[in-house]
């Protein structure tokens, strides 16, 4: 089999892997703020995994990595509903977390990635892990557009119906 026609199985991503620092922190952090449901802990792995939205579908995994010095911040992407989304700088505020744009810095909306479009909200997980809360878009694709805020995407929408 080609590596072409290998590549043409794929439907999705399983599972993703972030190192933490603290893996008791970290744990409470993706279910009492993001809502995860832990689907298995293993103590002598210093892991444990969660189910991301229907169990058995997609996962995430944590390793702790202790207090080496040495970090790496990784990034994962997590797909919400756009009701969700566009409440989640406020939610995020509430639980002391910064909510970011594209460019890492402090927000008040999601931005939207207008060659896709889909739209994008940051934040940081306590080991200063990139996650990001994504919704894909129905609009078409307007890639000259860049990224931009969501106001101005919504503004664009409006300009063009008219």
């Amino acid at each position: 089999m080609s590596l072409t026609m290998a590549m043409n199985l794929i439907r999705d991503l399983f599972e993703a892997h972030l190192t933490v620092g603290d893996l008791d922190r970290s744990m409470r952090f993706y279910t009492e703020i993001l809502g995860l449901r832990l689907a298995s802990r293993f103590p002598e792995r210093r892991a444990a995994f969660f189910w991301i939205g229907e169990p058995c579908r997609s996962m995430l995994g944590l390793w702790e990595t202790g207090s080496s010095p040495q970090r790496l911040s990784l990034h994962v992407a997590f797909t919400v509903p756009l009701p969700e989304l566009l409440k989640a700088p406020a939610l995020l505020k509430t639980h002391g977390i910064t909510p970011l744009d594209f460019s890492r810095n402090p927000t008040s909306e999601p931005v939207v990635l207008a060659w896709m479009p889909a739209a994008s909200l940051y934040f940081r997980d306590p080991d200063d892990n990139l996650l990001e809360f994504l919704c894909m878009l129905p609009d078409t694709p307007r890639p000259e557009l860049g990224v931009v805020l969501w106001t101005r995407w919504v503004e664009h929408l409006r300009s063009q119906a008219q």
